[in-house]
């Protein structure tokens, strides 16, 4: 029989353009894992990490040295989901249409763009709700807009990131809209004989800023504190620890909040409170504390980020079919223009109807918290 779902790609493309999107700045900008991608929904994929070396003094000899061992970590990415879109025509619907109405064809058409955006969305909110947790450390005000007066808040990024021995190149911000119109008014960036450039100016595109590529994301996360107050240290905790000792204090404390303690100025995201033990994203601790600091927890604040790409992993596939195949009449993929993700797109041939669904199946992790940095708004 014909393969009528290829035939069809040109005016679905067409389609995608015409239905509302949601902006994607995640998804285009974290990397995509193939070994991932092998993996069925539910089954983990380690992925080694590199521990940090250590050096040794050189003594000569007449035999090499007994030593160089390292002991490897890992970090699980699991395919959490397999997601589809259905609809369906039977054949008096499509007689309607095609007779006295705007056609069943391109509706369609319409009905596939709209599958789309939804799986898009779902996906850029997925990464946004991983990431924000894995963080290291936070810049900026919670509830405060960043890029209120300057471009402050990235070069304090970058500096997170270089402190944390991140490559400086390939490496993005996403944030929302509010914050993204806010940059917008900057002079600086707006005045074209200050930026050198008047692209933001007349047609409102984000430059490169600080060596961040900047996008904007419907996905960014906002991020509600637990109840957790009046902890303190207990006893003194050395520079560079994840597992920071606390007790006196009530509540929870949730991942992804961020906490700061008294002499110390940097901002620290939060993994978990259990057991009398806060523990932190590596790289941890950027100075000692002393026994009985206060601890403090920041109020809710939305989770941009700065990360370089490959600190954050997402796997999309394909939802996997039987080795005889399944009752499909037609199946083909088709890529999303606006996020670079790709969807299966199938037909099965039902009694007097037919059925449509646009599937993916995804999973993500991240795997280099020194590689990410909230930038709180």
């Amino acid at each position: 029989m014909a393969n009528t779902l290829t035939a069809l790609i040109p005016t679905l493309y067409e389609t995608i353009d015409i239905v509302s999107r949601e902006l994607t700045g995640f998804i285009p900008s974290v990397a995509l894992d193939a070994s991932v991608a092998r993996a069925a929904v539910g089954q983990q994929v380690l992925v080694p990490i590199s521990p940090a070396a250590a050096a040794v003094d050189i003594t000569p000899g007449v035999t090499s040295p007994n030593q160089g061992d390292q002991v490897f970590t890992n970090t699980p990415i699991t395919i959490q989901k397999s997601r589809g879109v259905p609809f369906r025509w039977n054949g008096e619907e499509q007689r309607g249409l095609n007779a006295n109405g705007p056609g069943y064809n391109a509706l369609k058409n319409s009905q596939i763009a709209q599958a789309m955006r939804t799986l898009t969305n779902e996906i850029e909110a997925y990464v946004g709700g991983f990431a924000y947790p894995g963080a290291s450390r936070a810049y900026g005000t919670p509830g405060t807009t960043p890029f209120a007066t300057d471009l402050s808040a990235t070069a304090q990024l970058r500096k997170i990131l270089s402190d944390n021995g991140s490559p400086l190149t390939d490496i993005h911000v996403t944030f929302d809209t509010t914050a993204g119109a806010q940059m917008r008014t900057l002079t600086q960036l707006t005045k074209a004989n200050e930026a050198a450039d008047d692209t933001m100016l007349r047609q409102g595109v984000l430059l490169d800023v600080h060596g961040f590529e900047l996008r904007e994301s419907a996905g960014v996360q906002h991020v509600a504190p637990g109840t957790a107050a009046g902890y303190v240290t207990n006893g003194a905790v050395a520079a560079g620890s994840t597992v920071i000792p606390v007790q006196t204090g009530t509540g929870t404390i949730l991942g992804g909040e961020i906490v700061t303690f008294a002499g110390d100025p940097n901002k620290y995201v939060a993994v978990s409170l259990a057991g009398g033990n806060l523990t932190i994203n590596k790289p941890g601790l950027r100075t000692a504390l002393a026994g009985n600091t206060a601890m403090t927890v920041a109020a809710a604040y939305t989770g941009n980020l700065a990360y370089h790409r490959n600190a954050i992993v997402l796997a999309t596939r394909a939802p996997a079919l039987p080795t005889e195949g399944d009752m499909a009449e037609d199946r083909t993929t088709i890529v999303d223009p606006r996020s670079g993700l790709a969807f299966e797109v199938s037909m099965y041939k039902q009694y007097r109807q037919v059925y449509y669904e646009m599937a993916v199946a995804y999973g993500g992790a991240v795997i280099k918290p020194e590689h990410i940095a909230t930038l709180a708004g």
